[in-house]
């Protein structure tokens, strides 16, 4: 599979994965109707998209700009400090004003999702590759 369609089949699924699952657990935690659930789980999968893409493109342009090459571990604890930490400020308000609950309740169902998809990530990627194959940057001597 080329990079791009990789990437884009990737997300898709993803993203689908994460809406059937999110979505009955905002029914079944918040007592919330399902249509409005769904939108909801939509709604943070299209802004987590958004900003995924976003954040990486600032990310990577100022990482452009610094001496030191690559991506130690500090640098990718920096990343997903800075990813996790914009999507939480965007998703905490809308969750709150959707649901209709406080800011902190808001706040630890984010800190929930935040662990769900820690798991979720690590599960997802480890069987997209056992099922397509890994990407040519993964492999030996590839590139991608």
């Amino acid at each position: 599979m080329k990079p791009r369609t990789r990437r884009v089949v990737q997300a898709c699924l993803y993203e689908g994965i994460a809406i059937a699952v999110v979505a009955p657990l905002i029914v079944w935690l918040f007592q919330h109707p399902a249509p409005s659930a769904l939108l909801l789980a939509a709604l943070m999968s299209a802004i987590a998209l958004a900003w995924n893409y976003g954040f990486n493109l600032l990310f990577e342009r100022w990482e452009s700009g610094q001496p030191i090459r690559g991506r130690p571990w500090r640098l990718r604890v920096l990343h997903g400090l800075g990813f996790e930490g914009g999507l939480t400020l965007m998703l905490v308000p809308l969750l709150a004003l959707w649901l209709q609950i406080s800011l902190w309740q808001a706040f630890l169902a984010e800190l929930g999702l935040l662990v769900f998809f820690l798991v979720y990530t690590m599960l997802f990627t480890w069987a997209f590759d056992r099922v397509f194959g890994l990407p040519l940057s993964a492999q030996a001597g590839g590139k991608g």
